[in-house]
C-alpha cells in the first residue's frame, strides 16, 4: 500500500514539476534574458505597450460615461501598472498626488502654494535619486516620478495663474490657468494616465479635462478618427525598436571604457563616439513614439483642425525627421523631448524674465534640468556643453549672416553639400561627446573617455568661443554692428 501511495504521488508531483518548470520558462526574467534585456526593461516596454488595448476600451466603453468613471479608469489603470513595474514603490506618487492635493486646497491660489510645490516635490525627487542612485541607468520608481514632479509643479503654477485676472496673464498662460478646483480624482486621473505615467509626454490639466470629457475629437460628439495616425506612431516607433535592438549588442557606452576602444587610433575613438551618440537616442525615440500613438489613439493628441485637417500632435515628443536631417545642435534640441522643454520654457524659463537676461535664465534652465536628471555629475556636464554648444553656434549663425563674404559663401549651390556634410559631423560628434556624461554618470567614468579624446569637445567650442569674436570684428562690417546694436 504504501509502494503505491508514493507511486500516486509520484505520478501527481512529476506532471506539477514539469508545469512549474514551464512556468519558469515563461517567466518574465527568463524571456528578458533570452532577449538580451533586463526583466525591469521588459516590463516598462510591456506596459508603454499595454497603453493601446487600455485606449481601445476607453474608446468603445468609456468615451460617453461619466467623468469620474474615466478618472478612476485612469486612475486605477496607471496604479496597476506602477505596481507591476515597481511594486509596492508605488506609493512614492501616491504620496506625492496627495500632498499636491493638499497643498492646492490648503493654501489656495498663492505663490506660497506654488513654493511649497515646488521644494516639496523637487526634494522629494532628489531624495529618491540619492537612496537609489547607483553607477549604471536602472528603471525604477524615480524614473515615472521625475515625469509626475513636472506634472504637479505645472498643476500647481496653473492652478495660481487661475486666480489671477485675465488680463495679467499671456495668452499662453490663461489657455493653460485652471479656473475650477480640482477634486483628488481629477489630479490622480491626470497623474496617472497609462498613456503618459511612465515617460511622458507632459501635459496640462487643462488638457487632459477637455479629453475627459470628450472634447478631444475630430468629430464633434463622436469618437476621435484617429486610429490610422496612431498606428502610424506605433510603426515609426517599432522601426526605431527594432533597429535599437539589432545595434545595442554591438554599440555599447560600456565599450568606451575598455582598453581596446582607447587603444584604437584617435580617430576610431571619434567615429566610434559619433555614432554610439546617435545611436544611443533611439530607446528614446522608441518610447516617445509608441506613447505618443497611445495619446492618439486616446484622443489626448488631437491639437486641433487645421487648413480642414485634424492635427494629432499636441503629445509629440519627437519630430522625427527633423531629428534625422537636422545639421544643428538647436535642431536637434528642438526636434527631441519636445514637451519636456515646451514645460521647462512655459513653466521656468519665462518665469525668469525679470532677470533681464536670456543667458542667465537659459543657463538656470538647463541647470534645473540636469538635477532633475538626476544627482550624477554627468548630468551637469551634458547640460553645460549644451548651454555651451548653443551659444556657439548662435554666434557663427550671426557671423555668417553678418558678413558678407562668410553669407556669400555660404550660399554657393555646389559647395552646400559639403558644409552639410561637415556641419553634420561636428554636430553628432559632439553630441555624442555631451551624450557620453550623460550615459555614463559618475565622474570616474566619463573623465576616463574625454581624457582618451583629449577633451576635444571643450577645446573645441572654448576656442571657438573667442576665436568667433575676434572673426566677428574683422569681417563683420560696421554698418551692419551698428545695426544688431539698434
Amino acid at each position: 500500500m504504501a509502494s503505491a501511495a508514493e507511486g500516486d504521488v509520484g505520478t501527481v508531483v512529476e506532471p506539477m514539476r514539469g508545469l512549474r518548470s514551464g512556468f519558469e520558462e515563461l517567466s518574465l526574467n527568463k524571456l528578458a534574458t533570452s532577449l538580451g534585456a533586463s526583466e525591469q526593461a521588459l516590463r516598462l516596454i510591456i506596459s508603454i505597450f499595454l497603453g493601446y488595448p487600455l485606449a481601445l476600451c476607453y474608446r468603445h466603453y468609456l468615451f460617453h460615461k461619466d467623468t469620474y468613471l474615466i478618472h478612476l479608469f485612469h486612475a486605477f489603470t496607471g496604479l496597476s501598472i506602477a505596481y507591476f513595474n515597481f511594486g509596492y514603490q508605488f506609493y512614492h506618487s501616491l504620496l506625492c498626488i496627495v500632498l499636491q492635493f493638499l497643498i492646492l486646497r490648503l493654501m489656495g491660489r498663492t505663490i506660497t502654494a506654488v513654493l511649497t510645490t515646488f521644494c516639496v516635490q523637487m526634494a522629494y525627487l532628489l531624495a529618491g535619486y540619492y537612496y537609489t542612485a547607483t553607477g549604471n541607468y536602472d528603471i525604477k520608481w524615480t524614473m515615472p516620478h521625475c515625469v509626475l514632479t513636472l506634472k504637479l509643479i505645472g498643476l500647481a503654477i496653473d492652478y495660481f495663474d487661475g486666480g489671477k485676472s485675465q488680463n495679467s496673464l499671456s495668452s499662453e498662460q490663461q489657455k493653460y490657468a485652471i479656473r475650477g478646483v480640482p477634486s483628488l480624482l481629477e489630479v490622480a486621473g491626470f497623474s496617472y494616465f497609462y498613456g503618459a505615467f511612465l515617460v511622458g509626454p507632459q501635459f496640462s490639466m487643462n488638457h487632459y479635462m477637455k479629453l475627459v470629457q470628450g472634447q478631444l475629437t475630430d468629430i464633434p460628439g463622436k469618437i476621435p478618427n484617429s486610429t490610422i495616425p496612431a498606428l502610424k506612431r506605433l510603426s515609426l516607433g517599432l522601426v526605431y525598436l527594432v533597429g535599437y535592438t539589432l545595434l545595442s549588442p554591438h554599440i555599447t557606452e560600456d565599450y568606451l571604457l575598455t582598453e581596446d576602444y582607447e587603444n584604437h587610433p584617435f580617430w576610431f575613438r571619434c567615429m566610434y563616439m559619433l555614432v554610439w551618440g546617435k545611436f544611443v537616442l533611439y530607446k528614446y525615440v522608441t518610447c516617445w513614439l509608441v506613447t505618443e500613438g497611445v495619446c492618439i489613439l486616446s484622443g489626448l493628441g488631437f491639437n486641433g483642425i487645421e487648413d480642414g485637417k485634424a492635427r494629432w500632435d499636441a503629445c509629440a515628443n519627437m519630430k522625427v525627421w527633423l531629428f534625422e536631417t537636422t545639421p544643428r545642435f538647436t535642431g536637434t534640441i528642438a526636434s527631441f523631448n519636445i514637451n519636456t522643454n515646451a514645460w521647462v520654457s512655459r513653466y521656468f524659463y519665462k518665469r525668469l524674465k525679470f532677470l533681464g537676461n536670456k543667458q542667465v535664465s537659459q543657463g538656470l534652465s538647463l541647470l534645473f534640468l540636469a538635477l532633475w536628471h538626476g544627482l550624477h555629475s554627468g548630468y551637469l556636464v551634458c547640460f553645460q556643453m549644451e548651454f555651451l554648444i548653443v551659444i556657439v553656434e548662435r554666434q557663427a549663425e550671426s557671423l555668417i549672416r553678418d558678413s558678407p563674404a562668410l553669407s556669400h559663401l555660404a550660399s554657393i549651390t555646389l559647395l552646400q553639400p559639403f558644409f552639410y556634410l561637415v556641419q553634420q559631423t561636428i554636430h553628432w560628434l559632439f553630441m555624442g561627446y555631451s551624450m557620453t556624461a550623460f550615459c555614463l554618470f559618475t565622474w570616474d567614468k566619463w573623465l576616463k573617455v574625454y581624457k582618451s579624446v583629449y577633451f576635444l569637445g571643450h577645446v573645441f567650442f572654448l576656442s571657438l568661443l573667442f576665436i568667433l569674436s575676434y572673426v566677428n570684428t574683422v569681417m563683420v562690417p560696421r554698418k551692419e554692428k551698428l545695426k544688431k546694436m539698434e
